[in-house]
């Protein structure tokens, strides 16, 4: 019984047009032999399993073929077959791994005058990038100047380690992973011609072990078709993408240890989930990139999506630094499993990466939760609900606050700070305009709005509360902060009106105004009218000067009429002079016809800008 031949032996291309994938090479190469213009020495590079060394016998029986055809050997002249058996005396085969020091490169190049029965006299130098440095050296003067009827073919995997001074006397010729296509097209042709009727899953399996290069993929196909079935690893991978796609740490350990029951070595997992990731990070950004079939593609980016893209690259980075350290480690299982961890949790994780990771979920669960309390709210009220239309002049929607979120003016102030407004405990700078916002409304010497313009469907004009009296009497007596009774309807609340002056309202007020209402707060809509209470008599009364501009701003804004009163604040402290920003200026003269502010030590002003801080001698 003749001895068993592996696949990729037994089906090694015999032509240049056999060679799959590197038609660059092959056709350059096939032109040099047609019109005898060989060179004398070739550089072959590229990966494993792709051709390099097939083509460099191809080459070797074209150059002594007794019969070529167009420069293609053909293959059944004594010379072709002693060359494709290896007992050619033409062709000399050396590896460079095993014969890599100076004596035996010496002992090469001694013999390289002597003639052979052929043409020309090949030699074939695998891992030529294994050679000593002396070695290499002593290669030069006979690779630069050899004999005619030698032709150096050098074949390697790592190009970057060759000396340049070899690279610089070849002709380099680089070839390629093969696509999905070709060794799909390559592995059928084997099927068929082998008889080994091996259903497509198998093939498609094969073609995912060899990573595009043939001589893997038909190691695989070879493997596979002994064991008659499909041993796909492939299970233990999916399984535990999908537990970090949830975070689910004892998934993702259950995972390993199923993969680890079938004989998955801990590194080999590891590389194993490296390239799954990858392949489904490129499925997500550039599909044309991933070397698997269609449907395998979209697969992987629907994992993309489920990961999400801060956790994916985070995954590959924590599964890549584990394989480093698993050299290393005691136990190569151990240092994967906390990498998983790590991923799966990112409470685990203190790195920059799990952070915004972590930043991230928050924000999408605040957005999803902060639409569903915006429906319920709704549906509370009795309101039918639908998408709030932008507001008008191009100012921001205001949100309601989301109840059993804690105190309302926490919520306010926290809304406020996070965007850039006043906050309701007063002191903080007022916003500048912004480019391409609502055009500001008429100047500070726009008189308050008469009575007239309050809606009479509110209250009758003679019970409709009257606004500030004016700078010189005394304001009456205001109701405490967050005390108010009823809420009348179609007024805004308190929430919606300090989140709207925060956002847009104060920035549409002219210099003047925001300087004395910027240290306002929002303490109740009640009496059929919206109530600022500003922190000091002094500020209250010139703030009245500016009452009707501000209650035309609240109207535009909202879209509908906003009474508006002021009230003092006699729970909050003398506020600080709002800085305002360097880029801002305001009209002298007019802040020269307003009373001057009252001047507050720089101490006070340095703890209200921040709270809790204490001064030591």
């Amino acid at each position: 019984m003749p001895a068993y031949q592996a696949l990729y032996r037994r089906y090694r291309p015999q032509r240049f047009s056999d060679v799959r994938g590197q038609p660059h090479v092959t056709k350059a190469l096939l032109n040099s032999v047609k019109e005898g213009r060989v060179a004398h020495a070739y550089l072959f590079s590229g990966p494993r399993g792709t051709g390099k060394t097939s083509t460099a016998r191809i080459l070797a029986m074209a150059l002594n073929c007794q019969a070529p055809v167009d420069g293609e050997p053909d293959g059944t002249c004594p010379s072709c077959v002693a060359i494709r058996n290896g007992s050619s005396m033409d062709v000399l085969e050396l590896d460079a791994a095993s014969n890599r020091k100076l004596d035996e490169m010496r002992d090469l190049l001694s013999r390289v005058a002597l003639g052979t029965p052929g043409r020309w006299k090949v030699y074939i130098i695998d891992e030529v990038h294994q050679l000593t440095s002396d070695a290499a050296s002593a290669l030069l003067k006979t690779l630069e100047e050899p004999p005619g009827h030698v032709v150096f073919v050098l074949a390697t995997t790592d190009p970057q380690r060759v000396l340049p001074t070899i690279l610089s006397r070849t002709q380099h010729f680089e070839f390629h992973l093969f696509p999905v296509e070709v060794l799909s097209g390559l592995l059928e042709e084997v099927n068929e011609k082998a008889g080994l009727q091996l259903p497509p899953e198998i093939l498609q399996m094969a073609v995912r072990r060899g990573r595009g290069s043939a001589r893997d993929a038909l190691s695989a196909l070879d493997q596979l078709a002994s064991a008659g079935e499909a041993d796909d690893q492939a299970d233990s991978i999916g399984e535990v993408v999908a537990a970090l796609g949830e975070r689910d740490v004892g998934a993702a350990l259950r995972a390993v240890a199923q993969g680890m029951a079938g004989g998955l070595d801990p590194r080999r997992l590891g590389s194993e989930l490296v390239e799954h990731l990858r392949n489904a990070f490129l499925a997500s950004q550039a599909p044309s990139l991933v070397q698997l079939p269609g449907t395998l593609t979209a697969t992987l980016a629907e994992q993309a999506n489920q990961l999400g893209l801060p956790l994916l690259v985070r995954a590959m980075e924590l599964i890549g630094q584990a394989l480093v350290e698993m050299r290393d480690s005691v136990d190569a299982r151990v240092t994967l499993e906390v990498a998983l961890i790590r991923c799966a949790s990112p409470g685990a994780d203190h790195s920059a990466a799990a952070l915004l990771e972590r930043i991230e979920r928050l924000e999408r669960k605040t957005a999803g939760d902060r639409q569903s309390t915006g429906t319920e709210l709704a549906e509370e009220r009795g309101k039918p609900v639908s998408t709030p239309a932008g507001p008008p002049n191009g100012g921001p929607a205001s949100q309601p606050g989301a109840p059993g979120a804690g105190p309302a003016q926490a919520r306010a102030a926290l809304g406020a700070f996070l965007r850039g407004g006043p906050s309701q405990a007063g002191g903080s700078s007022p916003r500048g305009e912004q480019p391409g916002g609502p055009a500001p409304v008429a100047p500070a010497s726009v008189a308050p709005a008469p009575a007239a313009q309050a809606p009479a469907a509110q209250a009758p004009a003679a019970e409709r509360p009257p606004t500030h009296p004016g700078p010189g009497a005394s304001p009456g007596p205001s109701s405490p902060p967050g005390a108010g009774t009823s809420e009348p309807p179609g007024l805004p609340d308190r929430d919606q009106l300090t989140m709207a002056w925060g956002d847009a309202v104060l920035a549409q007020l002219p210099k003047t105004a925001r300087v004395y209402l910027a240290n306002g707060r929002w303490v109740e809509t009640n009496d059929g009218a919206a109530v600022l209470a500003l922190p000091d008599r002094g500020l209250l009364d010139r703030a009245a000067n500016f009452i009707g501009v501000a209650q035309q701003a609240l109207t535009a804004h909202f879209g509908r009429p906003i009474p508006l009163r002021f009230s003092l604040d006699t729970g909050a402290e003398p506020p600080a002079v709002a800085p305002q920003p360097a880029t801002e200026t305001y009209d002298l003269e007019a802040l020269a016809e307003v009373a001057p502010i009252p001047e507050v030590p720089i101490e006070q002003r340095l703890l209200q800008a921040f709270p809790g801080a204490l001064f030591q001698e």
